[in-house]
């Protein structure tokens, strides 16, 4: 699973990107992580508010730090329709 964390490196980007390392390696995933800082790369995707949470492309939320259940929530739906796919 490809997961980026789309953000300047402020506090609540950070808390984000800790947070969902947390919650990927509870469930056990392989994963690849990238901190995306080009705000530039933020227009093309969409995203206005950040920190945002990229999941294999998709943007699956922006502006707030979901909590770790949130999060984890997310990567399991994700999983879910990479192995529908």
């Amino acid at each position: 699973m490809k997961i980026e964390i789309l953000g300047t490196g402020c506090p609540k980007c950070n808390a984000l990107e800790a947070t969902t390392k947390a919650a990927v390696d509870k469930l056990g995933i392989t994963y690849e992580l990238a901190h995306v800082k080009d705000i530039t790369e933020f227009m093309k995707r969409g995203v206005m508010m950040t920190p945002a949470l990229v999941l294999d492309g998709e943007v699956v939320t922006s502006g707030n730090v979901p909590s770790e259940a949130q999060i984890t929530t997310m990567l399991t739906s994700a999983l879910a329709k990479g192995d529908s796919a």
